[in-house]
């Protein structure tokens, strides 16, 4: 491994130049490339977030010798298809959440993952926050005592046109695999597999879930109450509560920067401020994976990531949401 990792970013729209600009607050990190199915689009990204070259398809960013790891920010029908090209291709992975719409499909790239000996990760950045981690910490170690109950919000304001990639069936469109996966992967984080799971949705005419809710019940006798939508701006809180105390956050719990700890009364304020839109920590974690040696992050591991799609897959088969056909 050279003491710059080379990534190449495969797609061009909001997430990956979002992306590109938090990596340069990494001083281990290049981008090499950037590969696009328009080869007008990847160099105008190249030009504007100064990667060293643009490819016009896919398959020429995956062989491109000077890349080591593949960023796919392409929409969530697409993942399947762009990771497998640079699985094959030997090259390390990190893939935006959802890794795929299908659970048979995140099964099927782990197992071409570990097969050919390849680095994957999901991109679930809020795994890597740093207040995040110090949060998954504190409940780990009895800061708030046994975790009873989990509570989760992530609405968008809209509504959103017909037209948007968040409506649409065949992009993967929808409030639960967009937005919905944050609370999910947060009551997760801190509850583990649910047991049961419980869910409402409004539909859209054109087929995805607009407005959810979700309750999930735990073997130990905790829960979850989570919800996502597209029709308003919630607070987007979270919240874990203990039989000695709870974690709170205020607003957008997916990537805070400070979290109050309550017990007997008193709160305790953590701050854990950061540079940039927080994607360096996912990037941080591939470059440390890497040159460790590892082919999946003990941070973000693979079983989870396949929990976690899962309980979405379950989720979408109580509220009707089909992206099978």
């Amino acid at each position: 491994m050279s003491d710059r990792i080379r990534w190449g970013i495969l797609s061009t729209g909001s997430i990956a130049a979002t992306f590109a600009e938090d990596l340069r607050l990494l001083p281990d990190a290049e981008l090499a490339a950037v590969g696009s199915r328009s080869t007008e689009s990847a160099e105008r990204f190249a030009r504007e977030h100064g990667a060293a070259r643009a490819h016009g398809s896919w398959q020429a960013l995956v062989e491109d010798p000077g890349v080591d790891a593949i960023y796919v920010a392409t929409p969530h029908s697409a993942h399947y298809e762009a990771t497998m090209l640079a699985l094959r291709a030997g090259k390390a992975v990190l893939c935006e959440k959802p890794f795929t719409l299908a659970v048979a499909e995140t099964e099927e790239m782990i197992e071409t993952a570990r097969a050919g000996g390849v680095f994957l990760m999901e991109a679930m950045w809020m795994r890597c926050i740093p207040a995040i981690r110090k949060m998954v910490e504190l409940v780990r170690d009895g800061a708030i005592g046994e975790p009873v109950s989990v509570h989760a919000d992530f609405g968008m304001h809209g509504p959103f046109p017909e037209t948007s990639r968040l409506r649409d069936r065949r992009l993967g469109g929808g409030a639960l695999y967009d937005v919905g996966i944050y609370p999910v992967t947060f009551a997760h984080l801190f509850l583990g597999t649910p047991a049961t799971v419980q869910a409402w949705a409004r539909m859209s005419d054109g087929g995805v879930d607009e407005n959810t809710g979700m309750l999930f019940g735990y073997d130990g006798g905790a829960v979850a109450a989570l919800t996502c939508s597209l029709f308003g701006d919630t607070p987007r809180r979270g919240a874990v509560t203990g039989t000695l105390g709870r974690i709170e956050v205020e607003r957008d719990f997916f990537h805070p920067a400070s979290f109050t700890l309550w017990r007997d009364g008193a709160a305790e304020v953590f701050e854990l401020p950061y540079e940039g839109r927080g994607y360096q920590f996912e990037a941080a974690e591939v470059h440390s994976c890497l040159r460790s040696g590892l082919l999946e992050s003990p941070l973000v591991p693979l079983s989870e990531t396949l929990g976690i799609l899962r309980v979405l897959d379950d989720i979408s088969g109580i509220i009707g949401l089909d992206y099978s056909n």
